[in-house]
């Protein structure tokens, strides 16, 4: 009896039609002082709903398990991109009833409308799919899934518990980076922003001799072959493979500014996992350096198969610091790890020209090894600030400001120019494409 009661105090909850039938009855008692010929009316109401009570009860209690319900997660959650995920439940009672679903998610995420609603049919199963969208990486831990069943009758509902407590990794954007990589098999980047970008003369790797059809470019006819053959023949050329393609990203504290609930250095991550994944479909070599006020991880270009699991659990790991980018530091490792002229990708953030000129000596010399491009972002905000009308002088100072740090993001791309460097200024949300672009504009220019 004891254990009956603690499972109806725990799990039995009075639904808000019964009350408003008490109420309802409440009333009727009320109204019987005023109007005897109701008579009994008002009991035999009240005992109705009692009646009704006890056997909406009765109907939920009579089985241990009427209800089942599993979460269904993916192994681990894609940083700054809308995850699937799902509530598997199913209906073990002999009559439908109506369910409400709560799946405890995360902390992190900051809701509390996890709340769905749903009727099933005798043996029935559903799959209630919701989706997430984690902007940090991490162990995100998920709490237990409850199921609020109640019959046709609708006074009460019984609520069941599924422990399902498990954490879940979320890791750099692999959903985007899987995109990336369908869209280039199927040959559809132009779909996501991505140029197709016409290859301009020649690599120096032959592929084979091949029958000239017509749409082959005529220069590449090979004439000792036609003359051979008795028909045209041309030569194929391939791209350039095995080149280095290097993702240096700056952890330093420029690297903290959040944008649409990322931090900089989370769409740097991003952006490097699918350039590394597209030069490795393009049968480059890819790898990463990380570093701060000391370094952090250094992955040495490879191309083979495992290459990308290994960089995307390094950049899984990596945190902003809150120090000052080690510019000496960085070049002096790349000068020990880098044994050949590579294409290094580096991401980091200038707000002002002084900014640059403390780094440009050591970007400087990069520069006489290697192709590097120095990837940083637009404040989107500024730039609204700077479009917005000014009706009061506070409005004119911020306004003026806003446009003055637009206008040295300007200069900061010129001054970079000025010294044979290459640089890419970027919206966050457009730096993956915008990354990918010059690198299939360098590639195709032979400049790699």
């Amino acid at each position: 009896m004891k254990k009956l009661y603690r499972l109806f105090y725990k799990d039995l909850f009075l639904t808000n039609r019964l009350f408003t039938l008490l109420t309802g009855s409440v009333i009727f008692f009320v109204f019987s002082f005023f109007f005897p010929w109701l008579g009994g009316l008002p009991k035999l109401f009240f005992w109705v709903v009692m009646a009704l009570l006890l056997i909406d009860i009765i109907l939920l209690y009579h089985k241990s398990k009427g209800v089942f319900a599993r979460r269904h997660a993916p192994e681990r959650l894609s940083n700054g991109d809308e995850n699937e995920l799902g509530v598997y439940v199913e209906n073990l009672y002999p009559f439908d009833i109506r369910v409400g679903i709560i799946d405890e998610i995360p902390f992190q995420f900051q809701k509390r409308d996890i709340w769905f609603k749903t009727s099933l049919k005798p043996q029935q199963h559903k799959l209630i799919n919701y989706l997430l969208r984690p902007s940090k990486r991490g162990e995100y831990e998920f709490g237990a899934v409850r199921i609020y069943a109640k019959t046709s009758i609708g006074l009460a509902r019984r609520r069941y518990t599924f422990e399902q407590s498990e954490t879940l990794a979320v890791y750099p954007s692999f959903l985007q980076m899987r995109k990336y990589q369908l869209m280039a098999i199927s040959n559809r980047l132009t779909d996501v922003g991505i140029k197709q970008v016409r290859r301009l003369g020649h690599s120096l790797e032959f592929e084979q001799i091949k029958n000239y059809v017509p749409g082959d470019d005529y220069r590449t006819i090979n004439w000792k072959a036609t003359a051979r053959q008795g028909n045209l023949m041309t030569n194929i050329y391939t791209e350039e493979k095995s080149q280095h393609v290097y993702c240096v990203i700056d952890k330093s504290r420029t690297m903290k500014m959040p944008f649409e609930g990322l931090s900089l250095l989370d769409y740097a991550i991003n952006a490097s996992l699918v350039l590394s994944n597209v030069a490795l479909l393009k049968e480059d070599k890819a790898g990463l350096i990380t570093f701060a006020e000391k370094m952090g991880s250094v992955v040495p270009a490879d191309k083979r198969s495992v290459q990308i699991n290994r960089i995307l659990d390094v950049l899984y790991k990596e945190k902003t610091r809150y120090l000052e980018a080690n510019m000496e530091l960085l070049y002096v490792t790349m000068r020990n790890v880098l044994k050949q002229r590579s294409l290094v990708v580096f991401f980091t953030n200038f707000e002002s020209m002084s900014a640059l000129e403390r780094q440009l000596p050591f970007l400087k010399r990069i520069a006489k090894f290697h192709l590097l491009i120095v990837v940083f972002f637009e404040n989107t905000e500024l730039q609204k600030l700077s479009e917005e009308s000014a009706t009061t002088v506070e409005d004119v100072y911020v306004k003026t400001i806003a446009e003055k740090f637009a206008y040295d993001k300007k200069l900061i791309v010129k001054e970079l120019a000025k010294h044979g460097i290459q640089s890419i200024l970027s919206t966050p949300q457009n730096l993956t494409v915008n990354t990918i672009n010059r690198y299939l504009e360098l590639k195709a220019k032979q400049q790699i």
